[in-house]
């Protein structure tokens, strides 16, 4: 190792040549050579820096890491091999008081700070604990030979959702840590379908592989909390051989905070948070859970909500009660609710200019949910549009108006909907042909104000088909903790 070059009883300063204060003191450097001081000097960027003086080179910042370098020039002594005081930036009182050396710099200033350590950029700390330190990391290292490459192996190994996914090495596996306060070895719960024990280190090594930033993890984690309470039934939308799986809408300042998208397309690509967080959710499913498509994951068809499905609600609209504050959470709370749902059945109604045609011409479309004959058998999530929203919004409709309207229109008389009824064999029983039978649960219609202002075009995601046990199946809602 490097720090064997060190003197045992002596001095080591750390320097860059970048730093202007570090080649301010290139004179008091060499000074302290000339008054036979056991010192070394240990350069971060330029083994030439300081000019006619031998350096210890620490471009590799092994040494620099060891002593735990934040800042440079950085001056240290040494008594049997060990530290016994620093200082950093040049302080001329403190360089004397630590030297027991007199006059040092005479014609500089009395003191100046100093710049950033290498060992401080952005990304370097974790991988140089991954060099150099004990990690800590728990998980099973995988060692791959020589020519073996990274992505193709995670592909091999099964790791992936069928897109390429990032390899989770140590130092990215640290970095994402820092996304959280919450300890490593924490045990988040047991991932269905196989129940599987989850530690937030391995949410992390996931988010990695998604391709989170750190500081999505506070929402990854608080959605696979969600995934885990037993209402969300994830254990059967994972194994159902329906098209269902996570739909995550995050409510909250953080959403702008790390720049989720509520806007213009945002069911679709283009926002790293929107794609990565639902991703690294589907990921923990399948490299945790067991959750692989044709094993216990049983869809027939599936659906592109298996790679991702999540959004911000937009909030930006003062009039709009956002979805979180409906479900009972204080407003600015930083949330994340879990549907259970399907991909998109696109509405488009650029004609209706009243709510009440305008909600006529929705209650058409959410019959179709699952089989227009079907009731109260799956939930649904509508996703209002601020052009389709401005509409109720001008007439004074709330969010309460709209949900209650909506139910009303879509409530049926029995006839119309029990099995056989209009030559088809689908629909709900018999028994029922007297009543007036409602499309959805009462609490089965979510609805959720997100979008961009080019058109009138709305969505409607179908629920997974558990909802029609309602006090077993239900949308579920966690608080993001920051």
């Amino acid at each position: 190792m490097l720090t064997e070059h060190l003197p045992k009883d002596g001095f080591a300063v750390f320097v860059k040549a970048e730093c202007e204060t570090c080649a301010m003191i290139e004179p008091v450097l060499a000074g302290l050579r000339d008054r036979d001081l056991d010192t070394i000097i240990i350069t971060q960027d330029d083994p030439s820096f300081p000019a006619n003086m031998s350096a210890l080179d620490d471009r590799e910042l092994e040494v620099s890491f060891r002593f735990d370098i934040e800042a440079v020039p950085t001056l240290i002594k040494l008594k049997d091999g060990n530290e016994v005081a620093r200082t950093y930036g040049w302080h001329r009182s403190e360089w004397e008081g630590l030297t027991e050396q007199q006059n040092l710099g005479p014609d500089l200033p009395e003191q100046r700070p100093g710049c950033g350590s290498r060992t401080r950029e952005p990304g370097a700390w974790e991988t140089l604990v991954s060099r150099y330190g004990d990690t800590g990391i728990s998980s099973r290292a995988i060692n791959l030979g020589e020519w073996d490459d990274e992505i193709e192996s995670c592909f091999e190994r099964g790791w992936s959702d069928g897109l390429p996914v990032v390899p989770p090495t140590d130092a990215r596996i640290l970095r994402m840590l820092q996304g959280t306060a919450r300890s490593p070895d924490e045990i988040i719960g047991d991932v269905p379908p196989n129940l599987t024990p989850i530690t937030v280190e391995k949410v992390a090594i996931n988010a990695v592989m998604a391709g989170c930033r750190p500081e999505y993890m506070p929402v990854v984690l608080a959605a696979l909390e969600a995934a885990l309470m037993p209402e969300a039934t994830m254990h059967g939308v994972l194994c159902t051989t329906c098209f269902s799986s996570p739909i995550l809408v995050v409510n909250g300042p953080i959403a702008k905070k790390i720049g989720m998208n509520s806007g213009i397309n945002c069911l679709g690509q283009g926002n790293r948070a929107n794609a990565t967080i639902g991703r690294a959710l589907q990921l923990i499913i399948r490299n945790v859970g067991g959750g692989r498509p044709g094993e216990l994951d049983r869809a027939v068809l599936g659906g592109p909500g298996k790679y991702t499905f999540c959004f911000a609600e937009d909030e930006s609209d003062p009039t709009w009660t956002p979805l979180n504050v409906a479900r009972g959470f204080a407003p600015e709370t930083n949330t994340v609710t879990l549907f259970q749902g399907d991909g998109i059945q696109g509405f488009i109604d650029q004609r209706s200019r009243t709510p009440e045609e305008l909600t006529l011409s929705l209650a058409r479309s959410l019959m179709a949910v699952g089989n227009w004959k079907l009731c109260e058998f799956t939930n649904a999530m509508l996703v209002l549009v601020p052009e389709h929203y401005a509409i109720f919004r001008d007439a004074g409709w709330d969010r309460d108006r709209i949900l209650a309207e909506l139910h009303s229109a879509l409530r049926r008389p029995g006839s119309d909907v029990i099995q056989g009824a209009h030559g088809i064999g689908e629909g709900v029983s018999p028994s029922r042909q007297a009543e007036m039978v409602d499309k959805f649960w009462p609490e089965g219609l979510i609805l959720v104000h997100a979008g961009g202002q080019a058109g009138l075009f709305s969505a409607i995601c179908a629920g997974w088909t558990g909802g029609r046990f309602r006090h077993d199946s239900m949308t579920v809602t966690k608080e993001i903790q920051i």
